[in-house]
């Protein structure tokens, strides 16, 4: 079981009907076109991770998914991994600690259209049931779905970013590559405790840079 069908197996439990049931079966061919984010960053430095992925087979993906785990996206995960803290988040060892969730990178902009709740800090219009997942929707052969978050570091040191693509939220479609593998894949990045140099440009916003 991949840690996307384990995720939403557990958030289902106790909720009656099955989830997944229209959810079809199968494997879903697919074509990672880009897969992006700097292994080099500064505390409060302004970044993107981007995911672009091609439907490379002949049917239509049913609603294609990528996860944001924490060192690795496979299940079951050591304590402190995979999807058990937020994503772009960094786990914190302590009995006393009520949420052992911290982040590493703030998200300020998610992938999918941002609404209201997107702009005061919620997650998205693209956002799924399954933990730290994110969906497009159905993909039609040929077409390609590009997922972009933004975020800005504010937490130094060295993180390691995994990510996994899937047909599905539910594990019954499956994004295949070429070689059968799942598509997936591992950022480390060293975040400096020297802040980005930022300035306020013409237009009143602040930017990167001197």
């Amino acid at each position: 079981m991949t840690g996307l069908a384990a995720a939403v197996a557990l958030s289902g439990c106790g909720s009656g009907s099955r989830q997944d049931v229209n959810e079809p079966a199968g494997k879903f061919p697919v074509q990672v076109t880009t897969a992006s984010f700097p292994t080099f960053q500064r505390l409060a430095q302004h970044t993107h991770l981007v995911i672009s992925v091609r439907n490379s087979g002949s049917k239509t993906i049913p609603n294609l998914a990528v996860t944001i785990c924490n060192t690795t996206c496979t299940y079951p995960a050591p304590v402190g991994q995979g999807t058990s803290v937020g994503s772009f988040d960094q786990y914190l060892y302590g009995s006393e600690l009520a949420s052992h969730s911290r982040p590493v990178w703030v998200v300020d902009r998610p992938p999918g259209l941002c609404g209201y709740s997107c702009l005061n800090g919620g997650q998205g219009a693209n956002v799924s049931a399954a933990s730290n997942t994110w969906q497009a929707g159905p993909v039609k052969p040929g077409a390609t779905a590009t997922f972009n978050w933004a975020v800005t570091a504010v937490a130094p040191g060295k993180h390691v970013v995994a990510w996994q693509v899937a047909a599905g939220i539910y594990g019954k479609a499956k994004a295949v590559l070429a070689d059968g593998s799942i598509p997936s894949g591992t950022f480390a990045v060293s975040i400096s405790r020297t802040p980005a140099l930022t300035h306020v440009n013409d237009a009143g916003r602040v930017v990167t840079g001197p």
